[in-house]
């Protein structure tokens, strides 16, 4: 007699949802493995700074929790973490003064050839510096698109604006960087 095992398909998110909102903690903790690590490059990113960028994700997950019967959809969560990340970045950013050194990411990968280590090393520093003379919108809109893939009707949903407005904050900031990038090039 063979023995088969049954691997099970991981929960969706829309599954995941409505069993936190039934009071299942370890539903959402699955939602939180799932989407902590990308909600931390994205405020990373925002903020350049990690321990601000670490209490942004620790806000927006545990409001998320708390709030978690307003949404209503569950398939509209990870927007609904996007949204409510970008607005939490942008308000630590208008709350403080402008950051001018930038912490490199430490899950970057790393060049084993010294030589263009450096250069991809200097190549960062540019591009994260670069960000940083945006504007926080710009940024915002930038990063959500070119690093996080969102379409532009989702950004136009996280920042509480119009296609139109997005499509030239995104157009501005490019370029910006690649301006700045330039020499890169």
């Amino acid at each position: 007699m063979t023995h088969i095992e049954v691997v099970s398909d991981p929960l969706d998110d829309v599954t995941l949802v409505t069993r936190a909102r039934d009071g299942d903690i370890r539903a959402y903790e699955t939602l939180v493995l799932r989407y902590q690590g990308q909600m931390y490059r994205f405020a990373l990113r925002m903020l350049a700074n990690r321990p601000d960028a670490e209490d942004v994700v620790q806000e927006v997950f545990l409001t998320a929790w708390r709030r978690l019967d307003q949404l209503q959809e569950g398939a509209a969560f990870v927007a609904w973490l996007y949204k409510a990340t970008t607005n939490r970045c942008l308000n630590v950013i208008r709350a403080r003064k402008p950051q001018t050194e930038v912490e490199p990411d430490a899950h970057e990968a790393t060049d084993p050839l010294p030589d263009r280590s450096a250069e991809v090393g200097e190549q960062m520093a540019a591009l994260s510096s670069a960000l940083l003379e945006l504007t926080d919108d710009q940024r915002a809109c930038w990063l959500l698109r070119e690093v996080h893939g969102r379409s532009y009707d989702e950004i136009a949903q996280y920042i509480g604006g119009s296609v139109t407005v997005v499509r030239g904050r995104i157009a501005r900031a490019r370029v910006q960087l690649a301006e700045v990038m330039a020499p890169w090039r």
